[in-house]
Parts: C-alpha cells; structure tokens; sequence
C-alpha cells in the first residue's frame, strides 16, 4: 500500500486510532445532546464521559480492546461500544450508543475524514500552483516549439506552457473545494433514516459540533453517489497529474530533452546501463493515476445498494478511501518536488525549434496571402508547395534549407511582399506579443 509514503498527517487521518476517537467523539456529542432532551441523566452523562476520556488517552489501547473484541464478536462496532462500556461499568453504560445505529457512527465519521483529507489535498494544490507560478514567470518568454500530434506546430514558449499547468491545477482545487462541500454530510437517523429514536435535533447538533451538515434524508446510510463524486474527484485531479506527467516524460526524451526532472546525486538510473537519467518519477505519476481512476471505478460501484443498506460498500471504502486521499497526497508531493527542480534546457529548445527549417511560419504566410486577396486555397497550395520543397532539400542532405528563403524564391509568393516583409512576419515576436496579456489575464 501507498500510505506509508504519503505525509504523516494524512497517513493519521485513517489510522485506527483517528477513526475510534472520532467514533467517540460522536458518542459523546450525542448523548450530552440526550442529556438537553431530558432523555439520559446527567449523573449518568458523566460517568459515560468519564469512561470514553480514559480511551482518549489510550487510543492504541481502545484500538487493541476493540479487534479483541471483534475477534468474537465479529461487528467492529459493538466491539467498540462494548470495550468503552467496560471503562464506563455500571448503569450508565445503557446509554452509550443509545438511539444509534452502526452506520450513523461509522458514514458520520468518513464524512469528517473525507473533510480532513481535502483540507490537506487543498492545501497541496495551493502550494504546487505557488511553484509552478513562478517557474511559469521565470520562462515567461522563452521559446520553444509547439508540437500537435507529436509534430512541430507553431512556436510557443515554456512559460505558457507552465501557465497552462496553472491554469488546469486551478481547477484542481475548485474540484477539491466543491468536494469538500460535498462530503461534509453526517447522519444520526437511525436503522433506516426515519429518525424514529433520534430526534433530528440530536442529529443537527452533532453534526454542527463536527462541522457538518445533517443529511436531508438517509436510509441507514449517507447514499454513496456522494462518496463517488468525491473519489471521482480524486481520480480527475490525478488525471490532471498525469496529464502533466506524460507531457514532461516526452520533453525528456534523447531526441528532444528540452526538461530533465531532477537526477539527485548518487542516484542510478538503469541497472545495465549506467548512462540512464530515465524519467521514473514522471511515469511513476502516471501510473499512481490509473490506481486512483480504478478506485473510483470501485466507488462508482458502491452507489447501487440494497434497498436501505447492504454492506457491499463497507469492504470497499475500508481500502479505497485510505489509499486514494494518501495516494494523492503523495503524487502532489512528487510532482511539487518535480516542479521546483525541474532542469529546464533553452538551447536544446532553439535546436528543436530549427528543426522544422521554420516552416512553423506557414499559417503566418497562408493568412498574409488570404489578406492580400488570395483565396484560402490558392494561398493554401503556395504555402504548401513552398513547405515541401524546403523538405526535400532537407531530406537531400542538404544544409540550405529554409522555408522562408523557398518562400522569397518563388516569384508566385514573392510578388506580393514588399523586401522585408516575409522576414518580418516570419519572427517569434510576431508569435509572442499576446504572451504577456495572457499572463496578466491568468494573474500570473
């Protein structure tokens, strides 16, 4: 499993000992809740609060009583209730859970989880966008070539490409927030959500308390299409990680490297070759994904429950939603890292950038002949003329080739511009003179 490489304060969210005290926690919100319904005394309030403080001060221990327990019991939850009705002894203990069914503790619990985990993925995002802002402004206008289907396009430069980046992690954190929103839903209705034992006021104060919303209406469980929209979330956010993977993996190729990720000193590359400097973290990214598209496959699948509940979802949520908040919490670890360390390479970029002979001006030169009253295919079968004859003096090994001087040599194109003006229009300023608008358009 991925966890244990994920940050500590992830990691803890779905420790054991976070999901008992939470468990608790709800307990305790609902029977002083109880009390001020005149339903539990408070003499008996107390010693149900004074048993359940013993565990908070030994979670690892409630953790050890409760799979004790569970061992026979086979529910892990009244193995819960009854390890904390040992430290409460007596009376009193009739009490806890009282009301409750096991579902109210347990989908009231994974929503506060759910909540804990986006603030920490919130959190991560924001801090990527900060890097990736600022390599964004550090290569603001320098040019690189823009490829489509893998070919030589028109020039762009690496710092739009990294505003681009930013621009799509801002959505990231929109889908972040909005599933925050989403997940924060408790319930405290009962057997079936008819709030037949638990007044809704009892439930409204809990999840208050935890920052919560009370579901409008339940079966005994929060309907699961919520915890699908938050996996899916997960899984479109690592799409986006990926996205970004496989884009750099390809800049890093022998035949292109115009970035390199970080290659830490002492670090080997391949165990036959000693040469390597592979892209592994990159495709480490782009595989994590896919575990995260497939848990949310498996969340999607959780929706369609029998009736007022069934348990096919239990089994399920115990390893996707522990792996997949963990999981992408390290992948924006990695590529944070990655971003802040990324070698970027300029000159390799003007090399690649020659390599079309500067046919990357034909769209440039098509619609200056559109202008100048050609029609579309008439200057569409210039410029291509022109673009093919630049290939085959390259292919022929010759060093002249140059799309703008096969341009200026054919008298069909020539005569419509003045000395100059192919070479004027034929320039990366031309290209990049809305690149600073757009930056302040993105507040970059």
């Amino acid at each position: 499993m991925i966890t244990r490489y994920s940050r500590p304060e992830m990691r803890a969210i779905w420790t054991d000992e976070n999901k008992l005290r939470l468990w608790l926690q709800i307990e305790l919100l609902a029977s002083e809740a109880l009390v001020a319904e005149g339903v539990v005394p408070k003499a008996d309030f107390a010693k149900i609060k004074s048993g359940a403080e013993k565990w908070f001060a030994d979670l690892p221990g409630l953790v050890v009583r409760q799979k004790e327990l569970e061992k026979t019991l086979n529910h892990d939850v009244i193995a819960f209730t009854t390890a904390v009705a040992e430290k409460i002894k007596g009376p009193a203990s009739r009490w806890f859970h009282f009301g409750l069914t096991s579902s109210d503790v347990g989908d009231t619990t994974c929503a506060v989880q759910m909540v804990q985990s986006a603030d920490i993925l919130i959190a991560d995002v924001k801090a990527l966008r900060k890097i990736i802002a600022r390599r964004a402004r550090e290569t603001q206008f320098m040019p690189c070539i823009g490829r489509s289907h893998g070919i030589h396009g028109e020039p762009t430069t690496f710092g739009l490409k990294l505003a681009l980046m930013h621009d799509e992690f801002g959505r990231a954190l929109e889908r972040l927030e909005r599933a925050r929103e989403v997940a924060a839903v408790g319930k405290l209705s009962g057997a079936v959500g008819t709030s037949a034992h638990l007044s809704p006021e009892v439930e409204e104060s809990v999840c208050k308390q935890l920052g919560l919303r009370p579901a409008p209406i339940a079966t005994q469980v929060v309907q699961r299409d919520i915890h699908a929209e938050f996996q899916t979330t997960l899984a479109l956010v690592g799409a986006s990680i990926e996205r970004w993977a496989v884009e750099f993996r390809h800049l890093q190729r022998t035949e292109v490297l115009e970035t390199e990720e970080p290659f830490a000193k002492g670090q080997k590359g391949s165990s036959a070759m000693p040469h390597k400097r592979n892209p592994i973290t990159w495709e480490r990214l782009t595989g994590l994904a896919r575990v995260l598209r497939g848990n949310a496959f498996a969340a999607l699948e959780n929706v369609a429950l029998w009736h007022e509940r069934d348990i096919s979802h239990s089994s399920v949520e115990r390893i996707i939603f522990p792996d997949s908040c963990t999981l992408l919490d390290y992948m924006f670890g990695l590529l944070t890292r990655l971003m802040d360390g990324l070698n970027v390479y300029p000159e390799n970029m003007k090399k690649n950038l020659g390599l079309s002979l500067g046919m990357w001006n034909s769209q440039t030169i098509l619609l200056a002949l559109i202008k100048k009253g050609l029609t579309r295919e008439a200057a569409y079968k210039l410029v291509q003329d022109a673009a093919m004859k630049t290939w085959e003096v390259k292919h022929a090994g010759r060093d002249d080739a140059n799309f703008v001087e096969v341009l200026k040599a054919d008298p069909a194109v020539a005569k419509h511009f003045k000395p100059g003006e192919l070479e004027k229009l034929c320039s990366l300023e031309f290209h990049f003179k809305e690149v600073k608008n757009r930056f302040k358009k993105l507040g970059l």
